[in-house]
């Protein structure tokens, strides 16, 4: 006898785009940009268990589509995502994304979300994980050169991670200085709009770098940069794709979350194969040093990493524990015996 509706096996959590916002707003965003760097920072002093290989990318010349997977042997994660960055001409998001975490023991999907907000969040707490380990002590001012869709968020996670109290805006664009300012009103940022990458500058500790063309691009040059800054690079973030100039890597101590995939894609690209860097996870494990002086360029070469999405993920499964913020979908083909999957689907035909 066919059954008259999925079983429970069948049915995998889903958060979609509107279940995300509504946990976002039941959390509140400042403590959820905290308790994802608390994941990630746990996921990253973990480090060693995890299967790490770089993202799976298929590049266009209009942008670039990818797969990131990884597993800490008990469960399974994988995120798709995109970048085009020519997108927001036609009045699409520059990048969207979706994740699934699974059960390694089954193989069987435990959580499917929507990432595209996920990942702006996590990548922001992300920034500002490393950036409490990296910035000058007493950092209160952020330069966010790049005021595009992760802007706001970078500057939350500062705030509420790091206690930064003053963010100065630049984008080339003043309609997007003008958006992220609005949208930063009332949040508790001194926040000053600027009208060149210098002027955003000014007295800045932390200079946050986020611009989104698929190009080598030179936001910073040497000249711009003073010492004992701490500087998070993360628009470059795949082949071909850069904002700082090679001089300011050869002054900076740069550290990198993993080395294989950031020297394809990061700003040690420009680099040679032997540039040093220092891992992120062993900063946070105590087995190395990061910001050792104050005179101290410290660089977060940031290209995202599947340890990251991982983290957020099970970060987010937590949360819709017990609440109505996710809904059932039925994903999985579940016979009455698991060997007829063909009689399944014949019983399934509509009744002539």
């Amino acid at each position: 006898m066919s059954k008259p509706s999925p079983s429970d096996k069948a049915y995998v959590p889903f958060v979609s785009v509107d279940n995300m916002m509504k946990l976002i707003h039941h959390i509140g965003i400042e403590e959820m940009l905290v308790g994802l760097a608390t994941y990630i920072e746990e996921d990253f002093k973990r480090w060693e268990l995890f299967d790490k290989t770089p993202r799976v990318a298929s590049h266009s010349e209009e942008g670039v589509i990818e797969l990131m997977p990884t597993s800490d042997g008990e469960v399974y994660g994988f995120k798709y995502v995109n970048g085009h960055p020519s997108n927001t001409k036609q009045g699409l998001q520059t990048v969207t994304a979706f994740g699934l975490l699974a059960n390694v023991g089954n193989g069987y999907p435990v959580l499917l979300s929507e990432m595209t907000i996920l990942t702006a969040l996590r990548t922001a707490a992300t920034s500002a994980l490393v950036a409490k380990y990296l910035a000058p002590k007493g950092a209160d001012t952020m330069a966010m050169i790049g005021n595009g869709a992760q802007s706001e968020f970078q500057s939350l996670a500062m705030k509420a991670i790091v206690g930064i109290k003053n963010v100065r805006l630049y984008d080339i664009d003043k309609a997007a200085t003008t958006k992220a300012a609005k949208n930063l009103a009332g949040l508790g940022l001194n926040v000053v709009e600027c009208d060149t990458a210098e002027e955003s500058m000014e007295g800045a500790q932390i200079i946050t770098t986020c611009t989104a063309d698929k190009q080598y691009a030179t936001i910073l040059t040497d000249n711009m940069v003073g010492a004992g800054v701490h500087i998070n690079a993360i628009g470059g973030d795949c082949p071909g794709k850069t904002e700082l100039a090679p001089a300011i890597l050869e002054r900076a101590d740069v550290f990198v979350e993993f080395p294989p995939q950031t020297r394809i894609e990061g700003e040690i690209q420009q680099m040679p194969e032997d540039f040093p860097v220092t891992e992120l996870w062993q900063v946070m494990t105590g087995t190395a040093k990061g910001r050792t002086s104050n005179a101290q360029i410290t660089l977060f070469d940031s290209v995202g990493f599947a340890t990251e999405d991982f983290s957020a993920l099970r970060y987010v499964r937590a949360q819709i524990k017990g609440t109505n913020y996710h809904q059932p979908l039925d994903l999985l083909a579940d016979p009455d015996d698991p060997r007829d999957l063909f009689g399944m689907v014949r019983r399934a035909a509509p009744k002539q």
